[in-house]
């Protein structure tokens, strides 16, 4: 995922139509809608549509991955998280307790393992609450274990907080000082969400413990997945799976885990995750936690067979993204990486009498999983130095399995330099697919529908494979249903896409929106999830021509207040002044007396230190303070600005309505690699100009910013740096025809994201039943969804139609109609 400077979208998109105050009723606009339906557009593909997993939230431990038990292997470390120790989500219950790293343990890459001083036991609280089991459901413990007694009593039990046995317990004599596997099965007797796992040793003697598991028997297919999250992932009838990431494939060192350092901070490498669980490495994870890899790359490949999924799997291309940005530059790691792609694809594809295909069947899957796409690097923004190794990779796969797609991607964003370059070595080099990713406001969706419409049909396919409005509102959802059909009306050119991320566990979030919340009892899926669904599950087999009109609407010039702001960086600003178009002076300010006229956002610390504006503290985001009139427009912005210290440059604003509305020119962002200029629409934010500018730190700049309409130009130290024009307009009404050739249906998909109904009048132009299935999401567009109340679910009705109807689209609101055909 891109590192963006991400807000919360707490408001509408500003600009678009609302319901006439006081009518009790919204106001309609009509609209036409012509399609031919003897005509045909794009094929779509079976896999147009699929999801993304990432280890992000939470998703795999204490997610999709069945485990109850937190931490099973002790092997938690500060490398992970500054706040882990081996026994983080364990705590003592009697005796003595130590985790041990020495020649004592069970294997080499499970490195630690509990030692207990009998009589003694130990308490796990697992994930959210606790250990959450039901009422006569069974639940499998096992653990590997050795003593050095010629027998120790071991108990196993999942309790209450207060210690009170909810099911009978596990008993078992472990015999010797080998490491051997203990298991048995615990029956609930009650309902919990808070429960505890408490695993005792009696008698005398020193008890060692590993690999302390609670799985439930009721899992996915029995697959070891968890039930109620897989089965909402399998009802989008995803078409792929892409997987383990994300910014998880290409951060962190791409050694290996060996001897001597044993590096924990360590990209995704497939070898790690498979073979049997208690031989398996765990690994620090980008997101902040450990992830225990007891959901590896086997597992991703049963699940997508398992969900009736096309299995893609991205590899590291040894250059970090992610805001690291480095390359490695070591040829015979990079071999090394190249074949262990090489041994990838003869995991999922070789028989089951080759080298790796034989550990595949081993796993218990002699057939092949059929792989066929395979991706190469993630978000890299050092564009030649990742295409340069991505051209090994891809060079070496075409030569030992020509028939694997290898995908390449273009960066971590829409737009800008990086963005350019990849796509201009990608079409050089004829790539087969590249990965676009991006996460913007619901405004950018709604005005960016026809991106794909200018394309090079006879150039690389796009793979779609990170995308999301920011905000987990209707609103969103809808913004995202438009650019939808945007996307199926470019089938041709986009040939797979997936929303992300996919899961994020409630209490551990490190990114939104999501499609799928969870915590360790139930489940619920966003707006978007809902959206996700209706398109998933009606695709069509091909697009059906069709023209519908647009809304009405004027643009205003850009307006409002001025703005400074840093980002991580403490910076000195000074000369403030603004003046009309004719000259008159609206503003200005040298910071001689105090800053009065500025209003402060509560972030940063901003002071007037010896006639400048000075915000000093280095650590500070997002520190934005305005001043002037949110009715200005048409006007020139000067100040000078300083770099003091920190990662980044400086942010100067224009355009300001409030916090979540304005425009800011960032000069040094993302670690002070590129400069941009961001417009952000009720909190969310989308990058309208950029390019590799770097602020040099204790260099005074002029900066200069001209608003004339919807025109802006921008001036650094007298030259002009750039301009736009922002007139996009940000369509509500949005469609896109598709044909079902198994039901003979036209599926006609309508978003209306507006407060007003559209009454529409549709002319099919051939013979159809008199009625139509029409499934309908509607709602408010600051409904979310939650595990309590879920607004935005699909209801269905007949509707009656014709060869040429009037119908009238709710407001806020998808429809799909499946209208059968007469001819």
């Amino acid at each position: 995922m891109p590192r963006k400077h991400v807000l919360i979208c707490a408001a509408l998109a500003a600009g678009l139509l609302v319901a006439v105050p006081g009518s009790g009723a919204a106001a309609e606009t009509d609209y036409t809608l012509k399609v031919d339906a003897l005509g045909k557009g794009a094929t779509i593909d079976d896999s147009m549509y699929g999801v993304f997993f990432e280890d992000i939230n939470r998703a795999a431990d204490g997610g999709l991955y069945a485990e109850l038990v937190q931490n099973r292997s002790f092997e938690y470390d500060p490398a992970d998280n500054a706040a882990y120790t081996g026994l983080t989500a364990w705590a003592p219950h009697s005796g003595t307790l130590d985790v041990a790293d020495d020649a004592g343990r069970m294997n080499e890459r499970n490195r630690r393992y509990l030692k207990l001083g009998l009589p003694a036991g130990i308490i796990n609280s697992g994930y959210n609450s606790g250990i959450a089991v039901r009422e006569g459901q069974r639940y499998d413990f096992s653990v590997w274990a050795r003593t050095d007694q010629a027998s120790t009593p071991l108990t196993a039990t999942v309790t209450d907080p207060a210690g009170t046995a909810l099911g009978d317990p596990v008993r078992v004599e472990v015999r010797g000082d080998g490491w051997a596997k203990y298991t048995g099965t615990i029956q609930a007797r009650k309902s919990t969400t808070t429960g505890r796992l408490l695993v005792t040793g009696a008698g005398a003697g020193t008890l060692r413990l590993d690999m302390v598991s609670l799985m439930p028997q009721d899992t996915f297919k029995g697959h070891g997945l968890r039930r109620d999250l897989a089965e909402k992932i399998a009802a989008l009838k995803p078409g792929f799976v892409r997987f383990p990431g994300g910014c998880l494939v290409n951060t962190g060192s791409h050694h290996g885990y060996d001897a001597p350092d044993f590096e924990r901070r360590r990209s995704y490498q497939w070898k790690d995750t498979i073979g049997p669980v208690e031989q398996r490495a765990t690994n620090w994870n980008f997101w902040g936690y450990n992830q225990s890899y007891g959901l590896g790359y086997y597992e991703y490949f049963q699940f997508a067979e398992d969900v009736g999924a096309m299995p893609l799997p991205v590899v590291p291309a040894l250059v970090t993204g992610c805001g690291q940005n480095r390359a490695t530059d070591d040829p015979a790691l990079l071999r090394r990486h190249i074949q262990d792609t090489l041994d990838l694809i003869e995991f999922a594809n070789g028989p089951a009498d080759s080298t790796w295909g034989r550990k595949r069947a081993e796993m218990g899957h002699p057939k092949p999983f059929g792989l066929t796409h395979l991706g190469v690097g993630n978000e890299e923004n050092l564009p030649d130095e990742f295409f340069a190794r991505f051209t090994e990779f891809r060079k070496a796969i075409n030569a030992r399995y020509p028939d694997i797609t290898v995908v390449s991607n273009s960066g971590p964003d829409d737009t800008g330099g990086t963005f350019d370059r990849l796509w201009q070595l990608n079409k050089q080099a004829g790539v087969q697919m590249v990965d676009e990713h991006y996460y913007n406001s619901p405004s950018w969706f709604l005005e960016n529908n026809n991106r794909y419409d200018s394309y090079d049909r006879n150039g690389p396919k796009v793979f779609l494979g990170e995308y999301a409005s920011q905000d987990n509102r209707f609103f969103n959802a809808l913004s995202e249903a438009a650019y939808m059909t945007g996307l199926e009306r470019n089938a041709d050119v986009v040939k797979l896409a997936s929303y992300a991320p996919l899961l994020a566990n409630e209490d551990y979030v490190q990114w939104r929106p999501d499609m799928i919340w969870f915590n360790n009892h139930a489940s619920w899926g966003s707006a978007s999830y809902e959206v996700q669904k209706l398109f998933m599950t009606n695709v069509g087999d091909h697009v059906v021509p069709s023209t519908a009109s647009a809304t009405p609407s004027t643009q205003a010039p850009i307006t409002g207040a001025i703005g400074l702001s840093t980002w991580a960086t403490a910076a000195t600003y000074d000369d403030v002044s603004v003046t009309s178009a004719s000259g008159q002076q609206l503003f200005s300010d040298d910071f001689s007396g105090t800053d009065a006229q500025w209003t402060k956002s509560g972030r940063g610390a901003w002071n007037v230190v010896n006639g400048a504006y000075v915000q000093s503290d280095a650590a500070a985001e997002d520190t934005l303070v305005t001043a002037g009139d949110k009715s200005w427009r048409d006007y020139t912005l000067n100040v000078k600005a300083v770099k003091q210290s920190g990662r980044e440059g400086f942010l100067v604003a224009f355009g300001v309505k409030d916090t979540g509305n304005y425009y800011w020119w960032n000069l040094g962002g993302w670690n002070n690699t590129q400069s941009a200029v961001e417009k952000a629409v009720g909190g969310g934010k989308n990058t309208l100009l950029t390019d590799g500018t770097r602020i040099e730190t204790g260099r005074t700049y002029d900066v200069r910013v001209e608003v004339r309409g919807r025109h802006v130009a921008l001036y650094l130290d007298g030259q002009k740096w750039g301009e736009f024009t922002d007139d996009k307009a940000a369509e509500p009404f949005r469609q896109v025809v598709t044909r079902d050739r198994a039901t003979g249906e036209l599926v006609v998909k309508v978003v209306n994201a507006q407060d007003n109904a559209a009454r529409t009048r549709i002319d099919l132009g051939v013979p159809v039943a008199s009625t139509a299935r029409a499934t309908v999401l509607q709602g408010r567009p600051d409904d979310v969804n939650t595990q309590f109340a879920q607004p935005i679910k699909p209801r269905s009705e007949q509707v009656r139609v014709a060869s040429s109807f009037t119908h009238t689209f709710p407001p806020n609101s998808v429809t799909f109609l499946r209208i059968r055909s007469r001819s």
